[in-house]
């Protein structure tokens, strides 16, 4: 058994259901990881992969229905640490956030099982997607049931936030905290800079309840925030450098390899910084694309449901074809497989530590002032006329009213969105 699977599976304060708090629903104990079966772990990140739209926070929400609510595979307090942690590691947050679901479910064996699950579908989409606009040249047009995909992310976004935010909120200081990290996003402070911050702040805030602070305590923290920082900063330069240095050479799939594996190991933040990474290294360094297909990619990662850096797949094709978007896209998402696969069994460690306990505290608190902030800036864009309107007011009604799966909320915001299209 994993040291993850030990350590979870000993928690105490979620399981037991707290009166009227559907979030504290036991976890099942369906045995050790070597003897769960695989099957219903690669059918749900399967199903997710082909429905999951509307980004990493819509995606944290739709895992957080299905494992946490529906099937307790985890409690509510455990899958706030992971994305604590999650958030503290470069690449994309909702894929690590299955592949610690796939490792907590059957270990390493689960990880990949649970990780190919959910990417492949949106990279064989994506890759479609690329074949017929290589060939016509444009963006098909599904505007409607994009309109109404995007409502109903909106709705399941705002009711992910209001379950988590019951457990990542334990008082005043936690919601400071989360509203300091809204505060500070929506003012236009990077998402890495508002969560260092506010982790190394809220860790000494919320310490100060438990015998003050040591000083080996604050000593590690900080070596735990200036890690990612400088790695960011550091590998930048270098890509950029690199750039200029290659700015003639035709790409080969070795380059390509190379310049993904760095984007993926580097990335924080959200989509907008992975359109910063690919502009300066493929139209402005090397000129192997030029704006407008950028931002057609960047457009068919967030048109495909699961991970949008899926868009390395369209660009791996339009650059060197189907081996292109092969290797392309094992590039950017490799560097999350080792990273989850190192930092999953620590996780659980973490809470036993009353400093760092309290520094996960404070990491979910500002996690989920940044899914707020993400909210309002997606609800100012999503939510601005009488028919997105009036679907995310069904769909509410109906979460509320029957608690469906997310995943067929999704179907019907994407049918009532096409339905619009024709009256």
């Amino acid at each position: 058994m994993s040291p993850a699977s030990e350590d979870s599976s000993t928690e105490t304060p979620d399981t037991a259901p707290d009166s009227g708090d559907e979030t504290s629903l036991p976890t099942k104990n369906d045995g050790p990881p070597s003897h769960r079966p695989m099957g219903p772990l690669a059918k749900l990140m399967l199903s997710l992969g082909f429905t999951a739209f509307g980004g990493p926070a819509a995606h944290i929400a739709m895992l957080e229905d299905e494992v946490v609510t529906r099937r307790r595979w985890m409690s509510t307090q455990h899958f706030l640490d992971l994305i604590g942690a999650t958030s503290l590691i470069p690449g994309p947050n909702s894929t690590e956030m299955v592949l610690h679901i796939g490792y907590e479910r059957r270990g390493f064996p689960g990880l990949v099982v649970a990780g190919l699950c959910f990417i492949l579908p949106s990279m064989l989409l994506t890759l479609l997607c690329a074949i017929f606009y290589q060939r016509y040249g444009s963006v098909p047009q599904a505007q409607p049931a994009l309109m109404g995909l995007q409502a109903t992310v909106m709705v399941i976004l705002i009711l992910a936030i209001r379950k988590l935010g019951r457990k990542a909120i334990k008082g005043w200081k936690t919601a400071a905290l989360g509203s300091l990290a809204v505060a500070a996003l929506l003012a236009g402070v990077d998402e890495l800079t508002t969560l260092a911050v506010g982790a190394a702040l809220g860790t000494v805030l919320l310490r100060l309840d438990h015998r003050g602070v040591t000083a080996s305590g604050l000593g590690a923290l900080g070596l735990g925030l200036s890690m990612p920082a400088s790695a960011s900063g550091v590998t930048a330069g270098g890509v950029a450098a690199g750039g200029v240095a290659a700015a003639a050479a035709a790409p080969t799939l070795a380059s390509l390899g190379w310049l993904f594996l760095k984007v993926g190991a580097v990335l924080y933040g959200s989509g907008y910084v992975l359109v910063a990474f690919l502009e300066g290294d493929f139209v402005s360094a090397r000129g192997w694309l030029t704006d407008q297909q950028l931002l057609d990619a960047i457009a068919f990662g967030q048109l495909t449901p699961g991970p949008v850096l899926t868009t390395a797949t369209f660009i791996g094709y339009l650059l060197l074809g189907i081996p292109g978007a092969i290797v392309a896209t094992a590039a950017i998402f490799l560097p999350s497989f080792l990273f989850v696969t190192l930092l999953n069994p620590w996780v659980p460690k973490l809470r036993k530590s009353p400093t760092s306990a309290a520094f996960l505290d404070a990491v979910n608190a500002v996690a989920m002032g940044l899914m707020v902030a993400v909210w309002i800036h997606l609800a100012w864009i999503n939510l601005r006329d009488p028919v997105s309107l009036g679907i995310a007011a069904i769909i509410a009604l109906l979460a509320l009213w029957k608690s469906p799966s997310s995943m067929w909320l999704v179907g019907l915001g994407a049918l009532l969105g096409a339905l619009s299209g024709l009256l």
